[in-house]
């Protein structure tokens, strides 16, 4: 019995913490660039569309992704210096009516984007492309920078007479990713 017991509890560890891999969210495809004014940012956020997501997209929830966004100038012996600090967030809202999903990002003002597939959505939910960071007079040639980015998907809020039934599985929902972080000298 204990030896029954000794195999299953590592079998059953290795089984859970492989099933917390596997749907692990993470940011990548980062790119730090620069327009003639503009520190550039681009990125993309990947293992963030579960099944249950998906299905509280398509039953019409709300769900909001934030990104998280900073530089710093790297200095030796001394505390780094923050030089911006970005929260940009997308939404998606899906009309079963007319079978498309409503994307609004606020690092384009809010202007909805329309698409009638989740495919489609998901793409947009999960990419940034094309964020000014800091503008480039405020860098220092030759010196040391550091970019950081994180996405977390926002906490779904549904009406109070379906949250105390819906509690325990708006977890299944939650996500956070480590920070991304990216050094580079200008």
């Amino acid at each position: 019995m204990q030896k029954r017991i000794l195999i299953f509890v590592p079998c059953f560890f290795l089984l859970v913490s492989g099933m917390a891999w596997s749907q692990d969210a993470r940011i990548t495809d980062v790119i730090v660039t620069n327009t003639r004014d503009d520190l550039i940012l681009y990125f993309r956020v990947q293992g963030c569309f579960t099944k249950d997501l998906q299905q509280a997209i398509l039953n019409g929830v709300p769900t909001t992704f934030t990104f998280l966004a900073s530089l710093d100038q790297v200095r030796n012996f001394w505390k780094d210096k923050s030089l911006a600090s970005l929260e940009i967030r997308h939404t998606v809202k899906y009309n079963n009516l007319k079978n498309e999903f409503v994307i609004t990002r606020s690092e384009h003002g809010d202007k909805p984007v329309i698409v009638n597939t989740l495919s489609e959505a998901k793409r947009i939910m999960s990419e940034v492309e094309n964020l000014r960071i800091a503008k480039l007079e405020s860098l220092k040639r030759n010196h040391r920078y550091q970019v950081r980015v994180k996405a977390e998907l926002s906490k779904i809020t549904l009406p109070f007479y379906l949250h105390h039934v819906f509690r325990f599985f708006l977890f299944l929902w939650d996500f956070e990713t480590d920070w991304y972080t990216t050094d580079f000298i200008y």
